[in-house]
């Protein structure tokens, strides 16, 4: 067995008890393993691996402690050197956080199914109280079949207790329908804890034994243990005012949809205020008319006006409308970097104050009927203040099938805040019906678009597994930090595509590819769509920018080539339409071509359909 046994190669003598402390990252383990071992402490490099661990004598026992670790597993350094410790122990002491069950019971229980003596130090019990919970630590004996010491180590309470019960640690309530299949497998392992990993597909262990990954059930496993840890977790669980902080009630508060919901509106109103008009309408107001519109334009075309032609090739690609020293660097830093600065802010703060993991909680049962859980309503938030900048958080969702259903809806259905200003100022006038029939379009086509996709996309979402912090006022240094170092990232890589996309723009625009796609577009518009030839230009304009595709059907509208219905239609296509240049090289940067190319293309199909389909029910 020792050929198969990391430790052995450690100076452990061979008699003694092998007693080891587990838990996630900062529980308190190193207060434990300070008052078991006193001041004779090895700490030396574990064999094989770049990490030190720490190693100490109890008694006539030697106590090792490991890494912080979610669960017992090889996807790192500190997870193989957990789980090699953890497999040869004698003794488990699993360092709990009382506040945080629901987390750290999923690798109790994984210890507990591995057929390990365990014995758990409930730390953190001060906490409880503060957080406004009540904890039947009996019963969660009971559950677990293992002892329960409630601790508090910082304040040295409940050590000595810890102390006395390694001496009854005992195996656990074990899930049946695991060690059914662990015991498949326990003739081809040395001993019993190898087997759970052989079927949870640990490379590490299967290697050793020279096994196929033929046993694996990770995914069916980690299933069974989720289930049985929320099942406890709600069974032993209470929460209560008694001795509440007011930042433990709002965070409750936060999570229930009768005073959720309300805080959710105040925050996607403010939320919207500083993104969408402040930064969107203000600052890029500035920043793009002026600082890179007029100032930086002017400086740029001065120079370069007396090296090349204007309206040469050349002249274009470098200064025309769309040339990469114009267009590129206009749109990057005058329109994009603004919002990506505003809307980094929004989100370090946040995720530092403890909200934004409560919102994604709350509206996950929502969304979970497009195949999306709670993460997908941050860029859906942040698309009516930018679609582009929206599309990148989509990094937030947790599958790549989430992320191309979030990045389609958010193409198709979300108008951005610059488009959205143009929209209301056309739809205002033409009354409640008017805009309730606008409205209800784009709702009609966002659930059933998202309904699609879940039903044809292969594979399944995720499920929002997420911790919930405690509210908290967020450092400013910190989310300042936070904001600047995405900035810089975001610029970084995508100001190669904005140069890239300005090139082709340039192309299109000088071969009269732009004018020709426009008059194919014709047909559709004046047949389909009911809608004058002159719309077919608008979406193009649209292309490069919603807003200018908007205002350019705001123009048709002053001029009385659009009946109050035909600015509906016409109003549903553009918000429809594909996204607008920069959203297009943030997609192809963020999605495969293939699935880039497949939004795209789909927008343009859907946007089509459904205004030629809203035009044939009214006109």
């Amino acid at each position: 067995m020792n050929c198969h046994n990391p430790i052995s190669s450690m100076d452990i003598p061979e008699r003694a008890k092998k007693i080891v402390l587990a838990g996630n990252p900062n529980v308190g383990k190193s207060v434990f393993f300070n008052a078991l071992t006193g001041l004779y402490v090895d700490v030396s490099n574990f064999p094989g691996t770049t990490v030190d661990i720490s190693v100490g004598k109890y008694k006539d026992s030697v106590v090792m402690d490991t890494p912080g670790v979610y669960g017992v597993s090889s996807f790192n350094d500190e997870e193989r050197v957990a789980r090699d410790v953890i497999l040869f122990a004698d003794v488990i002491l699993n360092v709990v956080d009382a506040v945080h069950l629901e987390r750290d019971l999923f690798l109790t229980q994984q210890i507990i199914d591995m057929g390990i003596p365990v014995v758990i130090a409930l730390n953190m019990m001060d906490e409880v109280k503060r957080n406004g919970l009540k904890i039947d630590i009996e019963k969660l004996s009971k559950e677990l079949g293992v002892e329960i010491i409630p601790t508090t180590a910082t304040k040295k309470e409940g050590i000595e207790e810890v102390k006395a019960a390694l001496d009854r640690a005992k195996v656990g309530n074990r899930i049946p329908q695991i060690k059914t299949l662990m015991d498949k497998v326990i003739d081809k392992v040395d001993i019993e804890a190898e087997a759970l990993l052989v079927v949870e597909e640990d490379e590490n262990v299967l290697s050793r034994h020279n096994l196929k990954n033929e046993y694996g059930k990770r995914d069916h496993i980690y299933k069974l243990r989720r289930d049985r840890v929320d099942t406890i977790v709600d069974a032993i669980i209470t929460e209560t005012n008694e001795g509440a902080s007011f930042k433990t009630k709002l965070g409750r508060w936060m999570l229930k949809p009768l005073t959720g919901i309300p805080i959710l509106l105040v925050a996607l109103y403010l939320t919207y205020q500083l993104i969408g008009v402040f930064v969107a309408q203000t600052v890029v107001g500035i920043t793009e008319e002026i600082i890179m519109g007029q100032y930086y334009y002017d400086f740029i075309m001065n120079i370069l006006t007396n090296f090349v032609n204007e309206g040469s090739f050349i002249g274009q690609l470098l200064i025309g409308e769309f040339g990469i020293l114009t267009m590129a660097p206009i749109y990057l830093f005058g329109l994009l970097l603004p919002l990506v600065v505003g809307f980094y802010f929004i989100l370090s703060f946040m995720e530092d104050s403890g909200y934004l993991p409560r919102i994604a909680a709350m509206v996950d049962r929502l969304l979970t009927f497009f195949g999306l859980n709670g993460r997908a309503i941050i860029p859906i938030i942040l698309g009516f203040g930018c679609v582009t900048m929206a599309t990148i958080t989509t990094r937030l969702l947790g599958s790549k099938r989430e992320r191309f259903i979030a990045t389609m809806l958010l193409g198709l259905a979300i108008p951005c805040s610059a488009q959205l200003g143009v929209i209301a100022g056309l739809i205002a006038p033409l009354g409640t019906k008017m805009f309730l029939l606008y409205a209800v379009s784009i709702f009609i086509v966002f659930v059933l678009t998202g309904t699609i996709l879940n039903k044809i996309m292969p594979g399944e979402s995720t499920d929002l597994l997420i911790d919930l912090p405690p509210i908290r006022m967020p450092i400013l240094k910190n989310v300042l930090q936070k904001t600047y170092l995405k900035s810089k990232m975001f610029i970084l890589e995508a100001g190669p595509l904005f140069v890239l996309g300005a090139v082709i723009i340039t192309i299109l625009q000088y071969t009269g590819a732009l004018e020709i796609i426009s008059d194919a577009l014709a047909p559709i518009t004046v047949g389909f769509l009911k809608l004058p030839k002159e719309t077919a230009q608008t979406f193009i304009m649209g292309i490069i920018r919603r807003d200018f595709g908007a205002a350019g059907l705001n123009t048709l509208a002053q001029q009385g080539l659009l009946n109050p219905l035909q600015v509906v239609i016409s109003l549903v296509a553009i918000t429809l339409f594909v996204p607008c240049i920069a959203a297009i090289m943030v997609i192809f940067k963020e999605r495969s071509w293939q699935e880039s190319a497949l939004i795209w293309i789909g927008s343009f199909v859907i946007s089509f359909l459904a205004a030629g389909i809203l035009a044939h029910i009214v006109l």
